[in-house]
């Protein structure tokens, strides 16, 4: 299946003819010999090629499949494996995580290619978090070949679906399955317009692999792709920005929920003069991105997994609340004012996520009571609520509504024993603090009072959609996506996330994406195990079995050594504090090299002071 192989043509169908490689461009391998691409649009896979290439799709994410083995032509002897450039996978799931990395930091679609059915059944969850986090993809599909008389015997029937989009219909924005070269043109324009339209979504366009091996007897015409714009945003009503403002403004106590927003540095700071203009608190959110300065004034909780006690008391006292995209927003009021208690705050609720609600997955969360529903972009509503709210306050400042942040200064990581998740997060504070980084995950439980998130891109927020193994490919996507910027990546993840996906970091280390990677290794699919405790506590049954049936110690796992398998520098495991933070240095020293490189930091999950205060249903760890 990989290029330079010969390539058996559909029973029953001429042989393909070789096509003059006429106005040759030459490009250079990874191992250095120069080779050249047709520059001739021969095929129907090079006009496929050519539309990814004109909607400027930098990569392709892949693992190489039969059923697109002329797409796979075309993007190596036609656009010379540039733009898109193609990321060789070892699993459909991992392509399809880079992709939702990559856009977490862009908010733009990656292409990925899924080799028929079987490897969008190996996507399917990786479609499911990319879909349940409201970023875009475009996926390529292929099948077939659809007519039944040239199908090569037993292995094309098994690679060959009615409708292969079916599998992720429910989860998914759009999809199509073009019968024509032309009609494929139009399909992969409006595949990306609609992935690219908030709220984003991952996009599928299947392709025949007759349609992508037929000879072009004919020209094909491209239209101009900048015709085919995504649109803008969704602005909010006047009327509702005007009321929106005067309830804000006349607020004792305002509180702004920002929930899933924009990376960009521009709608950043419009959400800090927003909240600086009302005096209102501001709540965030750890499965979300950076949304708002951590250790500003007006940010008085940490950002939390879930609400605290403290963030019931601003909840119990605010008047009006202002939740942009925030998500589960009914559940944010049962978990702080309880189940069936009435809420006393006049809520303004601006989200665009009703449109993606169908009805199969329960994404949507329970049905928020809103007093002033805007179906909007959480930003464009905010660019519009600042000139208002500032016109209305008639230059005077914001009142003082709450009290003022009191500073709490962290306590240093413990000298000596195995660290807790606390001590690992101390130290990576410390590291993370003098530098410019991102933080691609953080574990579940993560001890939030530690981060200081000051830029939007200081971290990019869970994998949405809960489930394991999701990590590793999330890492590489969003480090894919800084390669060439001045941010150092750095990721942690738990060892199930690990195990699950740890032959990922094969391309990471193939494409030399730089990357720290520290698995906070507790030897245990911890989270679950705080269910067993609940379990046991409410049924009246020995705690002490909590541990059995979640642990990974027998025998134990080498993780470095898988991570050097996949030629990915690797230490460990460190399990002191000292050690954790002098193999940070050594991590950061392979990083500004351009290598990827891991930590295996031992966590003590045992001991009476393991920090435990937010493990909770979802992700295990």
């Amino acid at each position: 299946m990989m290029p330079g192989h010969p390539k058996k043509t559909p029973a029953g169908k001429p042989p393909v003819k070789k096509v003059a490689k006429t106005a040759a461009s030459a490009f250079e391998g990874k191992d250095g010999l120069e080779r050249q691409s047709n520059a001739r649009l021969g095929w129907g896979s090079d006009v496929v090629a050519e539309m990814l290439r004109r909607l400027d799709l930098r990569y392709i994410a892949l693992v190489p499949g039969s059923s697109f083995r002329g797409l796979h032509d075309s993007l190596v002897n036609y656009l010379g494996n540039r733009d898109p450039k193609m990321l060789v996978c070892l699993h459909e799931e991992h392509a399809v995580a880079i992709a939702h990395g990559y856009a977490k930091v862009t908010e733009k679609p990656m292409a990925v290619a899924l080799h028929s059915g079987v490897g969008l059944m190996h996507a399917t969850m990786a479609i499911y978090n990319i879909w349940c986090a409201r970023l875009p993809v475009v996926m390529i599909g292929a099948t077939g070949p659809g007519d039944a008389d040239i199908r090569r015997p037993w292995i094309d029937w098994i690679h060959t679906a009615k409708d292969q989009g079916a599998l992720i219909r429910d989860y998914s924005k759009w999809d199509d399955e073009p019968r024509s070269v032309p009609a494929a043109v139009e399909s992969l324009l409006r595949a990306h317009q609609i992935a690219s339209t908030q709220p984003y979504g991952p996009v599928y366009v299947c392709l025949d692999v007759a349609l992508q091996e037929e000879e072009l007897k004919s020209e094909i015409r491209i239209p101009n792709v900048t015709r085919f714009a995504p649109g803008l945003p969704p602005s909010p009503a006047p009327a509702a920005v005007e009321q929106a403002a005067q309830w804000l403004k006349n607020a004792k106590k305002p509180v702004i929920l920002m929930g899933r927003v924009s990376r960009d540095p521009g709608d950043w700071q419009a959400r800090i003069e927003l909240a600086e203009a009302l005096g209102a608190v501001v709540l965030t959110d750890m499965k979300t991105a950076a949304a708002f300065p951590t250790r500003h004034p007006l940010h008085v909780i940490e950002p939390r997994f879930r609400p605290s006690a403290e963030v019931a008391a601003i909840l119990k006292q605010a008047d009006v609340v202002l939740a942009l995209d925030w998500i589960d927003l009914k559940g944010q009021y049962w978990q702080t004012l309880g189940k069936d208690d009435p809420i006393a705050a006049k809520i303004i609720h601006c989200s665009l996520d009703q449109y993606l609600h169908n009805g199969w997955s329960m994404d949507h969360y329970g049905l928020p009571a809103a007093d002033l529903p805007i179906v909007a972009a959480p930003d464009a509503l905010v660019r519009e609520l600042l000139p208002a709210a500032r016109r209305l306050a008639k230059g005077k400042p914001a009142p003082a509504h709450w009290p003022a942040r009191v500073e709490k200064p962290l306590e240093p990581p413990r000298a000596g024993g195995v660290m807790n998740l606390r001590d690992l997060a101390l130290v990576l504070r410390a590291f993370t603090e003098p530098r410019t980084v991102t933080l691609a995950n953080l574990s579940l439980g993560w001890p939030s009072d530690t981060v200081n998130f000051k830029h939007p891109l200081d971290y990019v927020g869970l994998d949405s959609g809960g489930g394991v193994g999701a990590g590793p490919g999330n890492a590489i996507g969003t480090a894919l996506a800084l390669k060439d910027s001045d941010r150092l990546v750095v990721s942690v993840i738990g060892d199930g996330d690990f195990m699950m996906a740890c032959n990922a970091f094969w391309t990471a280390a193939h494409m030399e994406i730089p990357l720290i990677v520290i698995v906070a290794n507790n030897r245990s699919y911890y989270n679950d195990v705080a269910h067993q405790e609940r379990m046991a506590i409410v049924r009246g049954r020995p705690v002490e079995n909590k541990f059995v049936g979640q642990e990974m110690v027998d025998p134990p796992i080498d993780i470095p050594a898988i991570a050097r398998a996949q030629g990915v520098e690797a230490e460990g495991p460190v399990e002191s504090a000292a050690q954790f933070a002098a193999a940070l240095l050594r991590a950061e020293a392979a990083v500004r090299r351009g290598k990827a490189y891991l930590i295996d930091a031992r966590i003590d999950v045992k001991s009476a002071d393991y920090a435990r205060s937010e493990h909770t249903a979802g992700r295990k760890d």
